[in-house]
């Protein structure tokens, strides 16, 4: 059987010219697809679908040419089909990607502010001593030893002071222990 007796009996739905012209250009097809793909395994999926468009297409061909110039146009038209349909799903992938990271960003910088908040709110509330210390420290950078000259105080009752600063703090977050991670450092 000749490629053009094959395409005439193909249009007239004959499986056997069907398998002819699988067989005839199946490897050649997945042979050029795969000199743009790259992947074999694409190849084949792109050159199986070709082959099925063929089936359906059987009656539009034209019975006075060999079917190889069709075939290899076919083959094109869905590599290029799955090239782009790969890009859109890639461009949608990264935007549900990014406004995941963005949405992240906007809960972790409200979940920052009500932290501040929190912790202002509870500097705010302890003994004026307490209070004065831990601004030094912790706001000012003052070591302990020149709080405590400073205050006229000893180093004990600034380290104390300070203790009694982070006990009320870690009681106030003790569910939070992002905060107490960075206030233990």
């Amino acid at each position: 059987m000749d490629e053009i007796n094959a395409v005439k009996a193909l249009k007239k739905g004959d499986r056997l010219a069907y398998k002819y012209l699988f067989h005839a250009y199946y490897n050649r097809l997945v042979a050029y697809i795969t000199t743009y793909s790259h992947n074999r395994t694409q190849s084949e999926d792109i050159v199986q679908q070709t082959f099925i468009n063929l089936w359906i297409n059987r009656e539009k061909l034209d019975d006075t040419q060999s079917p190889k110039g069709y075939l290899f146009a076919i083959a094109h038209n869905i590599f290029i089909d799955t090239i782009n349909a790969s890009k859109k799903k890639d461009t949608i992938m990264t935007e549900i990607w990014e406004r995941a990271l963005r949405d992240r960003i906007e809960e972790d910088s409200e979940a920052q502010e009500k932290r501040i908040q929190k912790i202002k709110y509870v500097i705010e509330n302890l003994p004026p001593e307490c209070r004065k210390i831990i601004h030094m420290n912790k706001i000012q950078g003052i070591k302990y030893k020149e709080i405590a000259l400073e205050l006229k105080i000893s180093i004990k009752t600034v380290e104390s002071q300070m203790r009694i600063a982070f006990t009320k703090i870690r009681e106030a977050f003790k569910d939070d222990s992002l905060l107490l991670f960075l206030l233990l450092n």
